[in-house]
This record gives C-alpha cells, structure tokens and sequence, in this order.
C-alpha cells in the first residue's frame, strides 16, 4: 500500500512539473506617464520556478515584491533575489529606467548569479554605464562591512536579433521585429512552453510580422491607444502614434484574424477614454476575451 501511494505521488509530481501551468504578470502596464497606479512597462512569464521578465520599466523590482512571500504574495518565483533573467523589447526609457534597479536590489538582497540580460543594439552599453556608475556603491558593498557576494550584480548580456535567442528545459524565447516607428532594433517576443504561447508587442504600430507569428497564441499582450482619444489629437501627433502604436479597433481586428486565443491590452494610451471604452473598441474585431492589463494582475 505505502509502495503504491509512493509510485502514485512520484507520477502526480512528475505529471505537474511536465505540464507546469505558464502564468502571466503584469508587473507594470504604464506609459512614459507618470501614472502612480500603473508603473513602466514590464511583465513577468512564470514557468517551473522561474520568473522570465519582459521589460524592466521604473518600479519593476517593487511590483516583483508585491507579489513574493516575503511581502505577502504567493510568488518565490518573483522574490527578488530571484530575478535573473530580463528580456528588453526595446531601448525607450519607459521600459528600461528599471535596469539600476533590477542590476543591484536584488544582489544586494542575496541573488548570487549573474543576471541575464537579452536586448536590442545598445543594451550593452546600457549595463556596462549603469554597473560603472555604481562602482563606488558596490565597491563598498563588497569591501567594507557588509556582506555581499562579488557576483550577483553582474550581468551577461546578449544583444538580439530576429529568431531564437533563448532555450532551456522550460520554455523558448523567440524575438520578432516589430514596427516602432524610425526606432530600428526593437523587438516583440514570443514565449512558448509546454502549455502556452505567449507573444508580447513590444511598443509598435501595426505589424504583419508580429501577428504572423502571434497566430493561434494562447495570450496576446499587446501595446494599444485609444481611437476614441486619437481622433482628438492634433494632425502632428496623429501621424506620430499612428506610426510607433496601434489602435485598439485596429488591434482586435488583427488578433481576430491571427486566431489569438486572449487579449491583453497594456501600454495604454488613454487620452480621456475609460478603460471599458478602450475594451469595447477591441471588441468591435475581436469575439474572445479581452482583458485590459492592471498592474500585479496574474493570468492563467
């Protein structure tokens, strides 16, 4: 009987670490405005005990604790010295302004590897900077009287380009190029595990390589304005968002025709609209769920 309970719960957990349920955080789902309820861009993929960041915009580190043990959460996985690996879409500040942060609370809180950085063209440049203006802290961090390890607020960086760019046991991450604009290097990314794809934009207008390779996603987390507020901004502007971002008519039309499973709208570009405006405007092309992104939201 004991024999047979054991080869019972040593399947049960063998089966539930195969088939680990993927889940999504919004970790912040602002814009360059300083929205106190939404913090800069960044997302979390948690898989197998691990947390894959998407962005690391102003707040990113704070909103991990929010949601770890320690801060009442229910999320090892996001406790902070357990961030080490950040995929940059790319270089805008609403979505990097993070970085000093992500690079040294976490070291400083006990993570001891090196944190794993995949990013556009000039990411490099952009740790190496960050590290070089903290060496002063860090040096006495090291060597005076706190104890702190000589590796977890190092970084090994990869700059991208189109295609894979990441694999292990759990998942692969595939970049995309996007259409931000005259912004060149900047990227959506496409997670897939073992069970769920996800594809997050990135900033961009619309793009017919993204949704290509956003087709038949299980979640689409994609960057969006309001048309309703768009209508009313002055021609310069108009012609500005309407080559760097997409609208959310525009959107659920799109996600509609790729076979995307659920959408989630972040990176919203409000101009006045309500959030059930901006839903409902997605709704007039897309028939499935759509959920518009709050921070510290978890989805299944």
């Amino acid at each position: 009987m004991h024999k047979t309970l054991f080869v019972f719960f040593s399947l049960f957990f063998c089966f539930s670490v195969l088939f680990a349920d993927t889940k999504l955080v919004i970790l912040g789902s602002g814009t360059p405005n300083p929205d106190p309820e939404r913090a800069g861009s960044s997302y979390a993929v948690l898989v197998n005990g691990n947390a894959y960041l998407v962005d690391f915009g102003p707040g990113v580190v704070r909103r991990a604790a929010s949601l770890s043990p320690e801060w009442g959460g229910d999320y090892p996985e996001l406790s902070v010295q357990n961030l080490n690996y950040a995929f940059l879409t790319h270089i805008h500040s609403d979505h990097s302004a993070g970085l000093s942060d992500l690079i040294l609370t976490p070291w400083v809180l006990g993570r001891d590897e090196t944190l794993k950085i995949f990013g556009p063209r000039g990411i490099k440049d952009m740790v190496y900077h960050v590290t070089k203006a903290y060496e002063l802290d860090i040096d006495y961090r090291i060597n005076g009287s706190q104890p702190s390890n000589t590796k977890g607020y190092k970084s090994t960086v990869v700059e991208i380009t189109e295609g894979l760019i990441f694999k292990n046991k759990d998942l692969s991450v595939e970049a995309i190029n996007i259409n931000h604009g005259d912004l060149e290097n900047s990227f959506g990314f496409k997670f897939i595990t073992k069970d769920k794809t996800i594809v997050f934009s990135g900033d961009t207008a619309e793009s017919n390589n993204l949704f290509r390779k956003a087709k038949d996603a299980d979640i689409l987390v994609h960057e969006v304005y309001s048309q309703a507020g768009w209508e009313n901004k002055t021609d310069d502007w108009k012609i500005y968002h309407k080559a760097h971002h997409t609208s959310a008519v525009d959107l659920g039309y799109l996600a509609e025709k790729a076979g995307v499973k659920k959408l989630v709208l972040s990176h919203i570009l409000f101009w006045g609209s309500s959030p059930e405006s901006v839903i409902q405007e997605a709704k007039q092309g897309f028939s499935k769920e759509v959920i518009l992104a709050e921070d510290l939201m978890v989805i299944d």
